[in-house]
This record gives C-alpha cells, sequence and structure tokens, in this order.
C-alpha cells in the first residue's frame, strides 16, 4: 500500500498503470487495521523496495522498459527503500509498535526476517489484504501455505490494476488454494465477536 503502487507520479502510474482501481480498498483495509489494533492483534505492514546501489534487484528485475526500479521519478526513485514513493500511504500508515517488512521482490517471505518474527511470536494464522492480488499478495500467501501458515485473504481488502487477476486469484482462495478467503464484513464481525 506504498505511493509507488498508489499515488499519482509513483512507478505504477508511471508504467501506466491506473492506480485509482486500487483506491476502494483504502477505507476496507483501514477499517481492518483499526479493528486489529483495537483486538490488540498484531499487525505487519510490508512494503516492496530494494536498497538504493540496487545490489538486491539483478537488471531484469529491474525492468525492461523505462521506467525501470530504481529510476528518478516525481517521488523519487522508483521502488527504491527510503524514497517518498516507497512509504506506505498516510491513510493506512504503521502506528508506533508495528512492524513493518521492507522486501526485495513480490512475497514478503523472500530475503526478510518475516517468517523468523512470525514464529517468535507463535502466529500460524495470517489475515492478508493489499495489493497487488495477483503479484504481492498472491505470492506472499503462497509463500506462506509452503511455510505451513493458514492464510486468509480479504477479498475486498485487495486490488489489482485489472479486475480479472483479482478474481482469479479469489476463485483460487474460494476452493481452498493455498488458503481460504471471505469478505471484511465477515472478519469484522468475528473480530466483534
Amino acid at each position: 500500500m506504498q505511493h509507488d503502487f498508489m499515488t499519482a507520479g509513483g512507478w505504477a502510474d508511471a508504467m501506466g498503470l491506473d492506480f485509482r482501481l486500487l483506491e476502494p480498498v483504502v477505507p476496507v483495509i483501514a477499517s481492518l487495521l483499526d479493528s486489529f489494533r483495537r483486538a490488540g492483534a498484531p499487525v505487519i505492514h510490508t512494503r516492496e523496495g530494494y536498497r538504493p546501489d540496487l545490489a538486491d534487484c539483478p537488471p531484469h528485475k529491474r525492468g525492461r522498459h523505462a521506467p525501470r526500479v530504481g529510476d528518478p521519478g516525481p517521488l523519487g526513485r522508483y521502488m527504491v527503500t527510503g524514497e517518498p514513493g516507497n512509504a506506505i500511504i498516510p491513510a493506512l500508515a504503521p502506528v508506533a509498535g508495528e512492524i513493518v517488512i521492507d522486501k526485495p521482490g513480490a512475497g514478503a517471505f523472500y530475503a526478510t526476517l518475516l517468517d523468523h518474527m512470525l514464529r517468535l511470536r507463535k502466529i500460524t494464522h495470517l489475515v492478508v489484504t493489499g495489493v497487488t492480488t495477483d503479484v504481492c499478495v498472491h505470492t506472499t500467501i503462497r509463500e506462506a501455505n509452503d511455510r505451513g501458515y493458514e492464510c486468509l485473504l480479504v477479498e475486498d481488502a485487495t486490488a489489482s490494476y485489472d479486475s480479472g487477476f483479482t478474481e482469479a486469484v479469489i476463485a483460487m482462495m474460494r476452493v481452498g488454494v493455498p488458503g481460504c478467503s471471505t469478505t471484511a464484513a465477515n472478519v469484522l464481525a468475528a473480530m466483534a465477536g
């Protein structure tokens, strides 16, 4: 939920992708964050970003056409950790005490300490939201499933630049591959109950 994916001047916007397609999930995720925070449940944020020297971003991964990861843009260098475009949007910004995982790839487990952090806290079940459904969200769920975590995708709290991609991932989750899914209303009801 970072500026590079969500706002004008970010990487997605420069790529010609319609970032406005992602906006409807912001209030849904905000309500889920509020509920989890009130319940004292752990909240972990992730953002895709690469080192300023791009040592963790192989040349082929930078992109084949401009703009490429690391190129300068209106919000700093695209997809580089610490640049303004890499920050999580204000409506969903982390609060004090919440973990933020900087990940050099689509999945939140690749080259991060996320698995270690979850196991230290004895967390076995993950509620997953965010963008993009078909890349970061789905990759993270598959990585989590491979590591033995139970995953729940919140269907109306995830989006992509192509609704067909989101629908395909949700269809897989509805049949239990590689987790399950439900709506934010159901999650909020369970949290309140």
